[in-house]
């Protein structure tokens, strides 16, 4: 043993998990909530209503990702099932006694807080599908009658979020899930096949619309409507996307200044404190202030997938790897959704969006992350003898 591996090794093991936590990741999350704490603070006029609950939220969302990560990784591995399956009844049980909000059905209120299941299940579904892959022999992958069971444990909650229903939580369901699947091996002619399926699933649902078997809701055909040509119904179906176009395009290069968003200070731009605070953000602190929001979360992908190749334990690597996916997925959504490359379907902007379910899952995602990367097997003479 070498002196720098018996002084570390002299450190309590509690230490050692707080030395061993990735920090980096850590700053930059925080650096990220930091901006959404500024743009909430401003959007409200200087008033703190939405900034003080969400960095109530935020500090005890890092109280949760600390907890979780100290926990170790095979822990989560072996919950995951129990996870996966408590979440799938919570998800039926807003089917019972959901409180609605909004035209929707989505959450469940614990007295203290609305818990929204669907949030719930974005990452118990990683950890469910990274569990599963462990566990299957990396021969086994790509059989047609090993396939069949992760796209089940997909759909089956996809089935229950549509019926709130939630469009775009479904569909970052779909596309979370199927990506692990795609790590973890799975052949790429299955997912040839399901793009067929889905242009033939997108042709079903146009064709539908108006017949007594229409697939998905109106409000959802005025979304895709409204898509294609928001200046059709610029003051009805069309103004969200018209609105957010316009802040988006008044910012410039640099912004008009902190709290000098007239979109959204004279109430034009809507949902500007949850799905539209991009907007807000980009109209006071323009393309540089946009760009460098984009620049953190690229960063926060970059060091999960340095961790995840870094790891050698498979479950490790493709849960890293699922929440990396699905956080991507969050912002890019979101992002196009403001633009107007892509259909608006309710999807917050992670770590900035005013909420309080989003916040808290995603805090615990990152502990989980945090916990694959500090009980990671380690190489010999890396110093630390953590064990597992």
């Amino acid at each position: 043993m070498s002196y720098l591996e018996y002084n570390v090794a002299r450190v309590p093991q509690g230490l050692q998990k707080v030395l061993a936590l990735n920090w980096a990741l850590i700053l930059l999350i925080c650096a990220v909530a930091s901006i959404g704490f500024i743009v909430l603070y401003s959007v409200a006029g200087g008033d703190w209503r939405w900034a003080e609950p969400q960095i109530e939220r935020f500090i005890l969302g890092l109280s949760v990702m600390f907890v979780a990560a100290m926990i170790p990784i095979w822990f989560w591995r072996n919950v995951s099932a129990l996870a996966y399956a408590v979440t799938l009844v919570m998800l039926v049980a807003v089917e019972v006694v959901g409180v609605t909000g909004g035209g929707a059905q989505r959450w469940i209120d614990l007295g203290f807080m609305r818990l929204q299941p669907s949030e719930l299940m974005k990452v118990a579904l990683v950890m469910m599908l990274a569990a599963y892959y462990d566990w299957l022999p990396p021969s086994k992958v790509s059989r047609p009658q090993w396939v069949i069971v992760p796209v089940v444990i997909i759909i089956v909650p996809v089935f229950l979020v549509l019926k709130q229903p939630d469009l775009g939580t479904s569909i970052l369901l779909i596309t979370g899930g199927g990506a692990v699947m795609f790590l973890a091996g799975v052949h790429w002619a299955y997912f040839a096949t399901v793009v067929a399926a889905g242009v033939g699933l997108v042709t079903a649902v146009l064709k539908s619309r108006g017949t007594d078997w229409q697939i998905i809701k109106d409000y959802q055909y005025r979304r895709i409507d409204t898509f294609l040509d928001p200046e059709s119904d610029p003051l009805g179906a069309g103004y969200h996307i018209t609105q957010s176009k316009i802040a988006l395009g008044s910012g410039g290069w640099t912004g008009k200044g902190f709290m000098q968003g007239t979109q959204a200070r004279l109430n034009f731009l809507p949902e500007k404190h949850t799905d539209f605070i991009f907007t807000t953000l980009a109209e006071e602190w323009g393309f540089i202030g946009g760009l460098s929001l984009l620049l953190l979360y690229l960063l926060i992908i970059g060091f999960c997938i340095t961790s995840a190749l870094r790891n050698k334990d498979r479950y490790s690597s493709l849960v890293i790897l699922g929440v990396a996916v699905a956080f991507f997925l969050f912002f890019a959504v979101n992002m196009s959704m403001v633009m107007g490359l892509a259909p608006v379907v309710g999807v917050p902007l992670p770590l900035v969006s005013y909420g309080g379910s989003a916040m808290l899952v995603l805090m615990l995602a990152f502990g989980i992350v945090q916990s694959a990367h500090v009980h990671r097997p380690r190489a010999a003479g890396e110093g630390r003898l953590l064990r597992r």
